[in-house]
């Protein structure tokens, strides 16, 4: 049987009441949405409470049960680190001197630099070229000290060239090959060096005698020294260039003037040539032969005017009585005269006339014997 056939097939639903339950349905099941997203944020809020809370609550029961683990982990570090102590130990050690090593290059490194920047700043008065050098040998006995230096005649290094280091005069060069030179120093027995003494300029000769304070000899005028005064190169002879610092005036052991050199401040490891052969090289020679005097001043051309004036007004002295006159020059076609020739000017009252050479008598011919 058909629903058409049923008992509810005369039933007819009027169209307002079918739109009004439908809106009805949709504001219900609107209004259960709305009432369960609020469901959500309630339960939300209701868990998180409910976490908070048991957070709180599991907290001392986690330390608690944590505490063991904890206690056992230390006891098994403690019974490691009792029985590989030992190694633990050389490790350390091993790592400390690698440490001190890698510091002590540090500070070497840091006091070559220190050098390096003090002898590559060194400069003179007038400037001199310079040759910077590392000394790789020393020689030393009883009298003799020299010293090698890697730079030779290839870096112009000849011999008499001052040796600096930072710190003053270190000797002169007395021998020259390719790539070295040997220094001899100012403490050598064979080593004589011209200073002055700084504060009354007095000169000296500085003579090395193998010992570390070479002696000052040939010291002229009254006190030109005592304790503590600078000595400088002079210069004399040319040998060195005048104003180096060399050292410091002390009194030696037998009461004679010795010198405690700067150079001994620190070791000689580096030095600087001074490429130095002679003042002339000091001063352009294209400058000198090539300049003018300097024009005289007022003062000075006036007096040379006045000079000049009393030159010319001086009267010329009168010849003296019974002079001579000049003789005429004789032509070279008239004959000799063996009379003497009288003078021509006045004669002087009370002269006598000179006597008339008489001739000399004519020897015989010697007899011829038969």
């Amino acid at each position: 049987m058909s629903l058409r056939d049923g008992p509810f097939q005369d039933i007819r639903i009027p169209l307002t009441w079918t739109a009004a339950i439908a809106l009805i349905v949709a504001a219900v099941i609107g209004v259960a949405i709305l009432l369960g997203d609020r469901r959500g944020t309630v339960q939300a809020q209701a868990f998180g409470a409910t976490r908070s809370v048991a957070d709180s609550l599991a907290r001392p029961a986690g330390e608690a049960l944590s505490a063991p683990v904890r206690w056992t982990g230390d006891a098994v570090d403690y019974v490691e680190g009792y029985f590989f102590a030992v190694s633990e130990n050389r490790r350390l050690h091993a790592q400390i001197r690698a440490l001190e090593q890698s510091r002590d290059q540090a500070v070497a490194l840091t006091n070559e630099n220190g050098r390096l920047r003090a002898i590559l700043g060194l400069r003179t008065e007038p400037p001199i070229p310079m040759v910077a050098a590392h000394v790789i040998s020393d020689s030393r006995g009883p009298f003799a000290n020299s010293r090698l230096a890697d730079a030779g005649r290839e870096k112009g290094v000849a011999v008499g060239n001052p040796v600096m280091s930072e710190h003053g005069l270190v000797g002169r060069v007395v021998g020259v090959a390719e790539g070295v030179s040997r220094v001899l120093m100012v403490t050598d027995v064979a080593s004589r060096t011209p200073v002055m003494i700084d504060r009354t300029g007095a000169r000296a000769i500085l003579t090395g005698d193998g010992g570390p304070s070479p002696k000052l000899a040939y010291l002229r005028g009254m006190d030109p020294v005592k304790v503590g005064d600078r000595v400088l190169t002079s210069g004399d002879g040319g040998v060195l260039p005048r104003g180096l610092p060399v050292g410091t005036v002390v009194t030696g052991l037998g009461g004679d003037w010795r010198v405690r050199l700067d150079a001994d401040d620190g070791p000689i490891d580096f030095v600087r040539i001074l490429e130095f052969t002679d003042f002339s090289q000091l001063a352009s020679q294209p400058a000198l032969n090539q300049a003018e005097p300097p024009p005289l001043s007022r003062a000075e051309q006036a007096e040379l005017a006045a000079r000049l004036a009393a030159a010319e007004a001086r009267p010329t002295p009168p010849a003296a009585s019974g002079a001579r006159p000049a003789a005429a020059p004789k032509s070279p076609s008239s004959a000799p005269t063996l009379a003497a020739e009288k003078p021509t000017g006045a004669k002087p009252s009370g002269a006598k006339p000179a006597p008339a050479a008489k001739p000399k008598a004519a020897k015989p011919p010697p007899a011829i014997a038969p």
